[in-house]
């Protein structure tokens, strides 16, 4: 069976290969022949793990139980091997908080121990980016709080870097934005949006008030959650514009220095309580129109606060690290 764990609000079940195939799921050897053949085995998995049982679903509650399973590891030592499935069935590149559960879940069964970085290689099916997508993650206390740092490498900007198409070109603070139409026709303030990726494909969308963020409880409600889910969505289910394969969408306004207050719609799922992979797309966006300066950044979302480090060397944005904790449920 699965073992849930919460990270800021998002809650994934940690299922190993095994377990899945003693549940009859039809679980490949390996993790890349698993990304592979996705398609095959991931409905049943989230079906059988992160459905709620007929009559126990609360009223107002999410479709499904969780945000998704994190399957592995594929073997008993580093790097481990993983897989991030969405409860659509479809699998992420990249999860802050899904892999800092995952690290709490190899702590706790001894695997992950010892200072130094440890290795985590997520398998995907995704266009567009490399598969295997390795983070290195290392035990730490921050703030009193035990958890993991979370290397996310260097961000990449603009359209190309997440295959948007046929977004107009517009200008905040000296740097090159995009404005998308759908979105823009959905609110009039959501008119600059910055693409970034973080091994994963992210729209951060620039506000000046706080007040146009949009609440979770509104993205969950008809029309806008038909919108931002055709937006999000890859084909067929979205309308792939601007992006075939899908986008997290996230909405920032900074509320004082070096902090920023976030709402994050995940292509996949839909609106969420946090996401590590959206705040670091956020921080990283946030940093590249001049709102933050390297160093300790704060992204503050419906789930808690994340702690960033941005790294810039020669005026160029080099590393992002995120830390993250999680607990078992």
């Amino acid at each position: 069976m699965a073992v849930f764990y919460d990270a800021r609000g998002n809650i994934y079940g940690v299922a190993s290969p095994e377990a899945l195939r003693h549940l009859g799921v039809p679980m490949p050897a390996t993790a890349a022949l698993a990304a592979r053949d996705r398609r095959l085995w991931t409905e049943q998995a989230i079906a059988a793990l992160c459905d709620w049982a007929p009559g126990t679903r609360p009223e107002g509650a999410k479709a499904h139980r969780c945000d998704g399973l994190l399957v592995g590891p594929f073997q008993a030592s580093a790097p481990f091997e993983l897989l991030i499935v969405n409860t659509d069935g479809t699998l992420a590149e990249r999860s802050g908080n899904g892999l800092t559960i995952f690290s709490q879940a190899l702590t706790e069964r001894g695997l992950l121990a010892g200072p130094g970085p440890t290795e985590l290689q997520v398998h995907h099916d995704q266009p567009g980016s490399d598969s295997p997508v390795a983070t290195q993650v290392e035990p730490a206390q921050v703030a009193g709080e035990q958890g993991f740092w979370l290397d996310l490498g260097e961000p990449l900007f603009g359209p190309e870097a997440v295959a948007a198409l046929g977004v107009e070109a517009v200008a905040l603070n000296g740097q090159e934005l995009s404005r998308i139409a759908p979105l823009q026709h959905l609110h009039s303030q959501w008119d600059h949006s910055q693409f970034v990726r973080v091994g994963n494909p992210h729209c951060v969308t620039l506000v000046e008030d706080v007040e146009d963020l949009p609440s979770n409880q509104q993205m969950r409600q008809a029309p806008l959650a038909e919108g931002l889910m055709a937006i999000a969505f890859a084909l067929p289910v979205g309308h792939g514009e601007p992006c075939p394969g899908g986008i997290n969408l996230q909405w920032a306004a900074l509320e004082s220095v070096q902090r920023i207050v976030a709402r994050v719609f995940e292509r996949g799922e839909g609106p969420t309580a946090s996401s590590g992979t959206s705040a670091s797309a956020v921080a990283s966006a946030a940093w590249r129109v001049g709102w933050v300066k390297a160093g300790e950044v704060q992204v503050v979302m419906p789930g808690g606060t994340v702690p960033l480090r941005l790294e810039e060397q020669d005026g160029q944005l080099r590393r992002v690290r995120l830390f993250g904790e999680a607990r078992r449920l």
